[in-house]
């Protein structure tokens, strides 16, 4: 005869068969003051809106009714299709742009860095935003790694003061000490600007060929 304890695990164990009720918490944006970079706007970094993975069971459509309801004008994700697949919101690039929400997608493999071509491209397409003045929320999946390697770079980006260390600080100081996670993140910043000077000049270069 079974004992009575596992009698009762048997019982309570049907987890997988019973659909799970999804969270009703908010989701949680935390706001990136740019004043240190002469700038009067914020940028959001968040979680991945809509999340089915493990313990987490978020509304995809409760998140993004709440996005719109904070005024976000453009979002920018840094999943893979893969990741959006697994954390089981393949549709979110096509539900955002059904409510309007203009989105950038820019893969960045799970605690990697985009090449200096790619980020280039994010830095130009965030300061446009940023200079409309259209509220601008950046996600990856956990919001730590690549979204915050992202924001540390816009303020590098935007202003020559700023050193790579005091870039990782804002971004521990709003996001906890997860922030920039990988080595390579790390060294990706300390790197940035020398990589953007040579890719900035070597793109006029090829310009300059072009229009000869």
């Amino acid at each position: 005869m079974k004992p009575p304890s596992s009698l009762q695990t048997s019982e309570f164990d049907s987890s997988d068969e019973e659909p799970i009720e999804d969270e009703q918490t908010p989701i949680q944006i935390s706001w990136l003051p740019l004043s240190q970079v002469n700038c009067s706007q914020f940028l959001g970094l968040s979680a991945l809106p809509g999340c089915k993975f493990k313990d987490v069971r978020r509304n995809i459509q409760k998140d993004t009714e709440e996005l719109k309801s904070y005024g976000i004008q453009d979002i920018f994700v840094f999943c893979t299709r893969g990741e959006l697949s697994k954390y089981r919101v393949p549709n979110l690039l096509d539900l955002y742009q059904q409510y309007g929400i203009i989105t950038h997608h820019h893969p960045i493999p799970d605690g990697g860095t985009p090449d200096i071509a790619r980020c280039c491209k994010m830095m130009e397409e965030l300061a446009i935003c940023l200079k409309n003045n259209r509220k601008t929320l950046i996600h990856c999946y956990g919001g730590l790694g690549r979204s915050c390697l992202v924001a540390a770079c816009l303020l590098l980006y935007l202003s020559d003061t700023v050193s790579p260390q005091q870039a990782i600080d804002s971004l521990r100081d709003l996001r906890g000490s997860g922030a920039i996670q990988t080595i390579k993140q790390y060294n990706y910043l300390h790197e940035f600007r020398d990589e953007l000077a040579a890719h900035l000049s070597s793109r006029e270069s090829l310009s300059r060929s072009v229009s000869r």
